[in-house]
């Protein structure tokens, strides 16, 4: 009779004759007269086979994963294949791989252009404004919305203010245009109606376009934002309020000791989040807002890039698909920063 490893007879000993057994060598398998005999699978064909019934028996959910996968494909990986357009000087007879190569010349005709420094300004300034005002207000708002003693009335509060996200932005932006008409909008018969004079035009004031932009935005989204630091609160354990009011510990000691830091690791993976966004402002609204007497301090990259890229008279794929890209490296790098920073801080990251 063929002698048996050591470590197999270990596991004989533990799990009894007529059993599978699994050794560092493969499976094994008891056969007629005690005698022990390898199957030609291996650990990794082990593990193969358990990942493959696992599908099997899981199934439906693994289809419903297969949608968003192909989504991802189809509408994320597939089209990066036409960044090489950024690097060519493209013409619609030679197609794509057939234009000839025109190197970094693309990306430096935007960095001489004379909108560079505007589009670039105007991006930026806009977005850390946004940043700066529509991150911390869901927090504020989730953590004052947590320390009401009206359930009730804490429900209907989140529900009005869920309820904007809903609306479309060229329903936003046609709202904005209604209400802050300076003739027949409310501001203007407001004004009209304390100060008995024709009221000033906001949307055609171009230092006003950041402002109502970014606030607006505000309204819409704080609802909305604040729902995942919600969820955050409603995981802190009660025990830890209750012996803190015994302890003697006030609600806004309460608030800074146990709230705060139980949504800091959500509010570090949104900052990362929305650091690696910055250069993407909302190019729909932006769009719809702009005019020839605001175009100053709204144009942005992504506005400036559908100009370039289809709304012109003479399209330019090429240097179109080069600033997208520049804006899509400088997003990938701030995130990346954002995510350093964040690890370096004892906070948490994504990656």
């Amino acid at each position: 009779m063929r002698r048996m490893p050591t470590s197999v007879w270990n596991s004989r000993k533990k799990t009894g004759p007529g059993c599978r057994i699994e050794a560092a060598a493969g499976t094994y398998k008891f056969k007629e007269k005690n005698v022990m005999v390898k199957e030609h699978t291996g650990i990794k064909g082990t593990r193969y086979g358990r990942l493959k019934k696992r599908i099997i028996s899981r199934w439906q959910i693994y289809l419903l994963l297969l949608l968003p996968l192909l989504y991802l494909a189809v509408f994320s990986y597939a089209p990066m294949g036409g960044l090489v357009l950024a690097f060519k000087k493209y013409n619609v007879r030679d197609g794509i791989f057939g234009s000839p190569w025109a190197g970094f010349d693309n990306f430096r005709r935007f960095f001489q252009s004379y909108k560079f420094s505007l589009v670039m300004k105007n991006t930026l300034s806009l977005s850390l404004y946004s940043l700066a005002v529509s991150f911390p207000i869901p927090i504020i708002f989730a953590l004052l919305l947590n320390a009401m003693p009206g359930r009730r009335y804490k429900k209907a509060i989140q529900t009005v203010t869920y309820i904007p996200y809903f609306i479309s932005t060229v329903v936003m932006v046609g709202l904005l245009f209604q209400l802050l008409n300076n003739r027949s909008g409310l501001y203007g018969s407001v004004y009209t109606l304390l100060t008995r004079q024709t009221a000033p035009s906001i949307l055609a004031e171009g230092k006003a376009f950041k402002h109502i932009y970014v606030w607006s935005g505000v309204w819409q989204s704080t609802g909305y934002s604040a729902i995942i630091y919600i969820a955050a609160l409603a995981g802190v354990d009660p025990s830890l309020c209750e012996a803190a009011e015994i302890d003697g510990a006030s609600r806004l000691q309460r608030l800074w000791h146990i709230d705060i830091p139980a949504i800091l690791p959500t509010a570090s993976i949104m900052l990362i989040l929305a650091v690696g966004n910055v250069m993407n402002v909302g190019f729909e609204k932006v769009l719809l807002m702009q005019n020839n007497l605001n175009i100053n301090y709204s144009e942005v990259i992504s506005t400036y890039v559908y100009k370039v890229g289809l709304a012109s008279g003479v399209t330019d794929f090429s240097l179109s698909t080069a600033i997208g890209m520049f804006n899509s490296v400088i997003n990938f790098i701030l995130l990346i920063l954002a995510n350093w920073g964040s690890k370096k801080l004892g906070g948490s990251g994504i990656f």
